[in-house]
C-alpha cells in the first residue's frame, strides 16, 4: 500500500483525473488532445487517481497538487483501461498523494516530427474517451 492508502498497482477500473490548467487545453466540446500530451522532460503525463470523490474534493486535490498557483479550468476523466487500450500505461507515482503518471509514450523515434505525430495520435485517443468537467 502507498502512503495515501491506495494500492501500488493502478487497477483498470480506476478513474484518472487530468487537471486542465490552460484554456488552450479545452473547448466547449471537451478536453483537447493537448491536455494529455506528455511533458517533454518527464516523458509522462501527470494524473491523479480518482474514484468518484465529490466534486469539491476533486477540486481541492487539483488546487493543492496540480494548480500550483495556476487556474484549474476543469478536469478530464478517463479510466486506466482507456490508457492501456492505446498501449500506454499508468503507474502510481506518489508523492503527492493519489498521483499517477501515464507512461510508455513512444520516444525512440529519431524523427522529432514523427514522434510528435505519434504522441498527438495517442493524445487524441485519450481525449476522445475523456469526460470533461468544467469548473
Amino acid at each position: 500500500m502507498l502512503p495515501s492508502g491506495l494500492p501500488e498497482i493502478v487497477n483498470d477500473d480506476e478513474g484518472l483525473a487530468r487537471f486542465i490548467t490552460s484554456s488552450s487545453q479545452y473547448n466547449t466540446i471537451g478536453a483537447k488532445p493537448s491536455a494529455f500530451l506528455p511533458e517533454t522532460e518527464a516523458r509522462e503525463t501527470s494524473v491523479f487517481r480518482h474514484d468518484g470523490e465529490r466534486r469539491e474534493e476533486l477540486w481541492a486535490i487539483g488546487e493543492e497538487y496540480a494548480g500550483q498557483g495556476r487556474t484549474i479550468h476543469g478536469v478530464a476523466l478517463v479510466k486506466a483501461r482507456e490508457v492501456r487500450a492505446v498501449e500506454l500505461d499508468v503507474f502510481a507515482d506518489e508523492p503527492p498523494p493519489r498521483h499517477a503518471a501515464i507512461r510508455n509514450w513512444p520516444w525512440a523515434e529519431p524523427d522529432a516530427d514523427l514522434r510528435k505525430a505519434k504522441h498527438k495520435e495517442l493524445a487524441i485517443a485519450l481525449a476522445s474517451g475523456a469526460r470533461f468537467v468544467k469548473r
